[in-house]
């Protein structure tokens, strides 16, 4: 009863405070407010400490929908986790781990930010290791060093800070991007940036994290984490220098191609979606770096409703298949289970971008902004090659989860009794079909008409539909079949394995050192300073004490003999 009451009271305050910071956005953006609130938490002689708190409509409505996601994924783990012994930890450190977003969300201090991003990165090893396996400690591991990265960069930007005498960073963004010796913090908050958003080359440790319950990657992969990097470069974003953001452009390009890519040779459930969700934040990186930070944001905001009940549908579907999360094992659930399969329909519908979704307002605008911008047609070829790489992998998903033939799975009773996950997926549903228009209402004020010719302003649909015809001929089981066969083997092992990456960054990054160390092990501490040193002190020792004990055990022969040789030397000196 008491697991049954945390969680209640969990999602009840959560929606509440989200359904104010949301009202209280509205009344920011109508009456175009910013509130700086300062508290002095101590004041000696002329020094000061100093909290503050930004909150204009960004941080709260960012904050609105991060705390409207949690509470419906507490309501949603209430039934997922019902089995586990500890369900009020995991609540715990669910709420830890929105209470850290939140404070980096409203904090315009770079010291206050690293609290909250240090808070993400601590919480998120603790969810990452929840199920105590050899597996998840690795992810866990890999994930917790990755951001270490981030966390360093944001440290020396906070050093180099020191320079202007505060640490509230807003003060200073237009003095940064025009003293070329302080472009220093801009790249140094870029790296942080990329790592907790998971850019080349710090991919990795984003599919290793699917080693947590699933509540937790509906959090992580919607709201919290991932986008906690995208958000401070949104915040920066009036502060980067053009080749910083050239560079920004590139990379999150290739990411986006290099996970779309990925997701089509995957077969675990959760790696897709959590695949999809690199391509999406490379998306919303490159749309930053192009300068549009609003549509980044607006982005962000529909991609953390559809991604967040994507991955709701898909621990409802691995909650029943018993603990099964590859897609060839299972076939035809839309029969079996026809409210999950709607809604994960609906979800994957706003993932490719079909119209009136929630995807579809901000991917169609940012495709119609790309094609209106100044782009070089590498970068132009890249983002609609994704977009349709996409619906690939969206259509390949359908095709193996809901569309295809039985497989392993009628041997298990389906059902979908589990009545509080089905809820919190129903609300998250509807924010999924209605959440886009409304955004687009909120943050744009006044309405946007870009003006294309008629090929380039179809281009987003005829890649879609592309996408859609390839998906349905090339995943079918035969050919599949056949493309596994030695001849394409190499191909798909590396587009499979995210280019190397995991490979590279784990066995590639420890190898060596380890090597040096067990090298140095062997051939040190066990060889030659064994010999010379500890074991052979030790023998000398032994040694001389035997001699020593030989001495004392035959007393009146060695003392005569003393005394012989000390009276010669004695006369021999006279």
């Amino acid at each position: 009863m008491m697991y049954l009451s945390l969680c209640f009271i969990s999602f009840f305050v959560l929606l509440f405070f989200s359904l104010l910071s949301f009202m209280f956005s509205l009344f920011c953006i109508m009456n175009d407010l910013i509130y700086f609130i300062e508290w002095e938490v101590v004041s000696l002689n002329s020094s000061s400490i100093v909290m503050t708190l930004l909150l204009d409509w960004m941080s709260l409505l960012f904050m609105s929908f991060v705390m409207l996601i949690s509470s419906l994924v507490i309501l949603y783990s209430e039934d997922y986790m019902l089995g586990d012994v500890t369900l009020s930890r995991f609540i715990f450190l669910v709420l830890m781990f929105v209470l850290s977003m939140i404070f980096l969300i409203i904090s315009p201090n770079l010291i206050s930010i690293l609290l909250g991003w240090d808070g993400l990165g601590l919480v998120s090893y603790c969810l990452v290791i929840y199920y105590q396996n050899v597996k998840s400690y690795n992810a866990g591991m890999l994930t917790a060093l990755s951001n270490r990265v981030g966390d360093v960069a944001l440290l020396m930007a906070i050093a180099w800070m020191l320079n202007f005498g505060s640490w509230n960073y807003i003060f200073y963004l237009d003095c940064m991007m025009n003293d070329y010796e302080l472009c220093l913090i801009s790249s140094l908050v870029v790296l942080a940036g990329m790592t907790k958003s998971a850019q080349i080359p710090f991919s990795a440790w984003l599919p290793a994290a699917m080693a947590a319950p699933t509540p937790v990657s509906a959090l992580v992969h919607s709201s919290t984490l991932v986008t906690a990097g995208v958000y401070l470069l949104i915040r920066f974003s009036k502060a980067f220098p053009e080749w910083l953001l050239n560079f920004l452009l590139l990379i999150s390009v290739l990411t986006m191609f290099m996970s779309g890519l990925g997701a089509n040779f995957e077969y675990d459930l959760k790696k897709i979606i959590a695949l999809s969700t690199l391509s999406q934040l490379g998306l919303m990186m490159s749309i930053l770096s192009m300068g549009f930070a609003d549509l980044a944001f607006f982005h962000l905001l529909t991609h953390a409703l559809f991604k967040a009940l994507l991955f709701m549908c898909a621990g409802m579907v691995i909650h029943n298949v018993k603990n099964f999360q590859d897609i060839r094992f299972m076939g035809n659930l839309s029969i079996t289970m026809p409210l999950t399969s709607a809604c994960f329909m609906v979800s994957n519908f706003a993932l490719c971008g079909m119209p009136f979704l929630a995807g579809f307002y901000s991917k169609n605008m940012i495709l119609e902004v790309v094609s209106l911008s100044n782009l070089n047609m590498f970068m132009y070829f890249m983002y609609f090659f994704s977009t349709g790489l996409t619906v690939c992998y969206s259509f390949r998903l359908f095709y193996y989860v809901l569309w295809g033939e039985f497989n392993l799975i009628p041997m298990f009773k389906l059902n979908e009794e589990s009545w509080m996950m089905i809820y919190g997926m129903l609300g998250l549903m509807i924010f999924a079909i209605l959440g886009g228009s409304l955004l687009n209402w909120m943050i744009f004020l006044t309405p946007i008409f870009i003006c294309l010719p008629f090929i380039m302003k179809m281009m987003p649909i005829l890649v879609s539909l592309m996408g859609l015809w390839l998906g349905s001929i090339l995943f079918k089981y035969s050919l599949n079949y056949y493309f596994n066969l030695f001849k394409y083997y190499g191909m798909i092992i590396f587009s499979g394995s995210m280019w190397f990456m995991p490979l590279i960054f784990t066995k590639g990054v420890s190898l060596m050192p380890l090597n040096v160390g067990l090298n140095s092990f062997k051939y040190m501490d066990l060889g030659w300073s064994e010999y010379f040193g500890a074991q052979n002190l030790y023998y000398i020792l032994m040694k001389i004490g035997g001699f020593n004990q030989w001495f004392q055990t035959n007393d009146l022969k060695s003392y005569l003999i003393i005394f012989l040789i000390v009276l010669f030397f004695i006369m021999f000196m006279i």
